[in-house]
């Protein structure tokens, strides 16, 4: 997640291989940066239309979507939007923790491996 101390200088967004992250105020999409299209079935049986665009979950500071995050399982040994935020607000989210296994399950879920 991106805590309220975020600064806007947006380093995190272009690192994210999901495109799990968003400017503040920016509707977002399942398809976006992902190999989704159309209605899709979510890993826990939902079935979602990848092109709908959602509501943004922050107006005032870059956001994380959690059902896109796969905290860089299977791209990088660690997240990227925390390694590169100048003031350390990208971190864990309490309310969304996942195993490594979800994480990868995730990932071959967006990216249709």
């Amino acid at each position: 997640m991106i805590t309220d101390e975020c600064i806007n200088c947006g380093a995190c967004e272009p690192e994210c291989p999901n495109n799990a992250i968003y400017e503040p105020g920016v509707p977002w999409t399942f398809a976006e940066g992902t190999g989704l299209k159309g209605t899709v079935k979510t890993p826990e049986g939902e079935e979602i239309d990848a092109d709908a665009e959602q509501d943004p979950i922050s107006d005032e500071v870059y956001y994380i979507v959690s059902s896109k995050c796969t905290e860089c399982t299977g791209f990088h040994e660690e997240p990227q939007c925390a390694a590169v935020c100048p003031v350390d607000c990208c971190v864990p989210d309490p309310d969304h923790v996942e195993s490594e296994e979800e994480l990868m399950a995730k990932k071959l879920w967006l990216h249709l491996e």
